[in-house]
């Protein structure tokens, strides 16, 4: 796990994270380069989605500071402000009806099954959203290093946070040990 203090935009691309929000739903994510990110989730209402390429606005607020933004084919709308420095981050996801009342259509690698995702956000109430706002504590921060395609490149499995905060995913040049 890193121990680097985050100070500028460049600190932050490349990194990879695992964290816990208060509601106990647990997230992989990864800051891939300045305008994508990919992410796995592990607990929570869709846990067993997985996303890569995922288009997003990545700026620093301020030193230290980062705040993430995009909107998934779902509908779903995320707003992530990381502070690292603090091992924190508030993340808001705003799902739409259908993810609430469907979410198990959405739990499969996303990025194989887009069409499935507009589908469902046509055919499916959108509206009222569930919005989650939730602090999360980060328990997990690796130099990744930019554009690793190693990072999040399979299915969740159980215990695979585990795995990585131990040491038993990831080699030395952060690549998946068992490919």
């Amino acid at each position: 796990m890193t121990e680097k203090t985050f100070k500028t935009l460049a600190d932050f691309l490349g990194t990879h994270f695992i964290y816990t929000y208060a509601n106990g739903w647990e997230y992989e994510w990864y800051a891939k380069n300045d305008h994508t990110v990919d992410y796995r989730i592990h607990g929570g209402m869709v846990a067993g989605r997985w996303v890569t390429d995922q288009a997003a606005d990545i700026v620093m607020l301020t030193a230290g500071v980062y705040k993430i933004s995009w909107t998934e084919p779902t509908g779903t709308d995320v707003a992530l402000d990381f502070m690292p420095n603090e091992k924190k981050l508030h993340g808001t996801i705003f799902f739409p009806k259908w993810v609430e009342e469907h979410p198990e259509i959405t739990v499969t690698y996303q990025n194989e099954h887009i069409t499935l995702m507009e589908e469902s956000r046509e055919k499916y109430e959108t509206y009222p959203k569930l919005v989650v706002p939730e602090f999360a504590n980060i328990t997990y921060m690796g130099a990744a290093g930019q554009n690793n395609e190693d990072v999040i490149s399979e299915a969740p499995y159980a215990n695979m946070p585990d795995d990585i905060r131990n040491g038993k995913y990831f080699d030395e040049n952060y690549h998946r040990i068992n490919k």
